[in-house]
């Protein structure tokens, strides 16, 4: 497969993260099991089970969706995001901003677009180390290239800091994956509008689509723990309840204090501890209500929570979301 790659790099003109995209793809197509192409002595304990029909059949399909929709999903961000003056590419230092809830969220992001990639390539037939290893850092790859559009972007500038995050969040599900089979840790992310965005509609969004990406005073992250994977087999734990650990921030308008101060604001970090449901663990034989199920088990669902924070100390929530 190595002689394809600069025929892909030189075709894919429109888009070079498209370019990426499409080397990404042409990888996990490389990822097929070595039996299926040369037959081994002793087969890999792993890959003995395989299916190669379903992984011949599968694997194009799962290869080329990745294209197409990581490709589109590019370059419409390139052209509706990113539509002001261009730049040289350049670096730039954002780790003290926000209150580091950008970096959450490129955790969360990398983390899922991971777990996302491995089990999509263990559907495909592919081993699950090998799955592990060659979808592991899906999110990272395709989170990554963002940096170059906000490298050539004036007012910001690539982050290392978010490279760093991506690397993170592909890790974390590595990690996992490696030590248990299974995530057990889970990120989780919710979202509440705030009347911060109103006040700077440029920066923290407009519609509402735009204020779940940039206005991270309505942003929450979550760690959700399965403690029933620890405890006894014997236990009654139930697997769908789980303990959750949030972190937010609140009256996030600018970056410089003495700006958000003129606005009578004072940004501060909001910590929480609540429960959540694993949709996951929820007993289904409908195909449908699984995959609904695997999709949103990336939110928290709406629970009690409580609350602290250095402003106001400990704050009960009734249902939070």
């Amino acid at each position: 497969m190595i002689f394809l790659y600069p025929v892909v790099w030189s075709f894919c003109r429109f888009s070079l993260v498209t370019r990426w995209a499409a080397l990404l793809a042409l990888a996990l197509w490389g990822s097929r099991p070595a039996q299926a192409q040369v037959p081994l002595a002793v087969p890999l304990p792993d890959s003995a089970a395989t299916p190669p029909g379903r992984l011949n059949q599968r694997l194009p399909v799962l290869a080329g969706g990745l294209v197409v929709s990581y490709s589109a999903t590019m370059y419409l961000l390139s052209q509706g995001w990113y539509t002001g003056e261009r730049s040289r590419f350049h670096w730039f230092n954002d780790l003290p901003e926000w209150k580091q809830m950008d970096k959450v969220g490129h955790f969360w992001g990398a983390f899922h677009e991971s777990r996302g990639a491995v089990d999509m390539l263990r559907w495909a037939g592919v081993p699950d180390r090998r799955a592990t290893w060659y979808g592991g850092f899906v999110g990272f790859l395709l989170q990554s290239p963002i940096e170059l559009l906000d490298g050539r972007d004036p007012q910001y500038g690539a982050s290392a800091t978010d490279l760093a995050a991506n690397f993170l969040g592909s890790a974390g599900l590595v990690g996992q994956q490696l030590a248990w089979g299974e995530v057990r840790l889970m990120p989780k992310y919710t979202f509440h509008t705030t009347r911060y965005s109103a006040l700077r509609p440029n920066v923290l969004g407009r519609s509402l689509a735009e204020k779940h990406l940039k206005d991270y005073n309505g942003q929450t992250y979550w760690l959700c723990a399965d403690v029933g994977a620890w405890l006894p087999a014997t236990s009654r734990w139930p697997r769908w309840l789980q303990p959750a650990l949030g972190y937010g921030a609140q009256q996030m308008v600018f970056n410089d204090p003495a700006a958000n101060a003129a606005l009578g604001l004072r940004a501060y970090r909001q910590y929480y501890l609540s429960l959540d449901v694993d949709l996951r663990r929820i007993p289904t034989r409908s195909k449908l209500l699984k995959r609904v199920f695997y999709v949103a088990s990336i939110f928290h669902l709406p629970a009690p929570a409580l609350e602290w924070n250095q402003r106001r100390g400990f704050v009960a929530h009734g249902l939070y979301y």
